[in-house]
C-alpha cells in the first residue's frame, strides 16, 4: 500500500504533505551469488529513472529459498541438463553486455554459498547507502573479478575497498542477532511469495522476478503502486 499515517502521506525524503501522493515503495529482496540478480541490481534504478520510488534493499538466502520452495533449481544443474544450461549463460552473457556489466561467469567458486557476504550485507541493512554500495562492490568481485565471496577474508576487502570498517562489519556479521535477521528476512520472503532472486516488490504486494521484469516494475510505479 501506500504508507498512509494518520490521513498523512511521505511526499519525500524527510517531508509529508496532507492528501498528497507518496513515494512507491520498491523492496528489492537479493542474494549476491545470482547472476541474474547482479544484472537486475545494475539495471533498477536506470529502469526507473524520472519516477517518484523508493528502493529498499533486502538481503536474504536465496538457497534457503530454493531448498524451501523451489528445489528444482538443483536439477537444472545436473549434468543431463548441460546443453541447455550453456544456453542460460550465453544469454546470461548476452544480457550484460546490453547491461554493461562484466559477467565472468561461472566461475571456480560457483555455484556461492553467499552465507558470509549476506550476513555483512543484513549487518547493513538499516543504512540503506552503505548496503547499495557494498553489495556493488561485492557484485563485481565475484561476477567480475572471480573473487571468493565465502572467503570472510575477501568479504572484509571488499568493505574496505569502499571505506567501511571491514573488520568490525565481519564481528558484527556474525552476531546471532544478524543471523537471525537473515533468516527472518528469508522467511519472510518465502512467506509473500518469493521463488528466486531478485524478487521485487511494489507498494508491498505486486511481486515481481528477475531482471527481465524490470519493465513490468517500471509500469506498476508509474501507475503509482496500486
Amino acid at each position: 500500500m501506500k504508507g498512509v499515517v494518520d490521513g498523512w502521506f511521505c511526499v519525500g525524503p524527510g517531508t509529508v504533505g496532507k492528501g498528497q501522493a507518496v513515494s512507491v515503495s520498491i523492496e528489492f529482496f537479493f542474494d549476491l551469488s545470482s547472476p541474474w540478480t547482479r544484472l537486475a541490481f545494475h539495471n533498477v534504478r536506470p529502469a526507473l529513472a524520472g519516477l517518484d520510488h523508493t528502493i529498499i534493499w533486502r538481503p536474504f538466502l536465496v538457497g534457503g529459498v530454493f531448498n524451501a520452495v523451489n528445489p528444482a533449481v538443483y536439477e537444472s544443474r545436473k549434468p543431463e541438463n548441460a546443453a541447455r544450461l550453456k544456453r542460460t549463460f550465453d544469454w546470461l552473457k548476452e544480457w550484460s553486455a546490453l547491461a554493461g556489466v562484466r559477467m565472468n561467469f561461472p566461475s571456480q567458486h560457483h555455484p556461492l554459498k553467499s552465507i558470509n557476504a549476506m550476513r555483512m550485507c543484513c549487518a547493513l541493512e538499516d543504512d540503506q547507502q552503505a548496503l547499495e554500495r557494498f553489495a556493488a562492490a561485492a557484485f563485481e568481485a565475484y561476477f567480475g573479478d572471480q573473487r571468493n565471496l565465502d572467503d570472510m577474508g575477501e568479504c572484509v576487502a571488499v568493505a574496505e575497498s569502499i571505506g567501511l570498517d571491514g573488520a568490525a562489519l565481519a564481528e558484527r556479521a556474525i552476531t546471532p542477532e544478524n543471523k537471525d535477521r537473515l533468516r527472518a528476512n528469508t522467511d519472510e520472503a518465502i512467506a509473500r511469495g518469493a521463488f528466486g532472486s531478485p524478487t521485487i516488490f511494489v507498494a508491498g504486494e505486486h511481486m515481481y522476478f528477475g531482471n527481465d521484469q524490470l519493465p513490468l516494475v517500471r509500469q506498476r510505479v508509474e501507475a503509482g503502486g496500486g
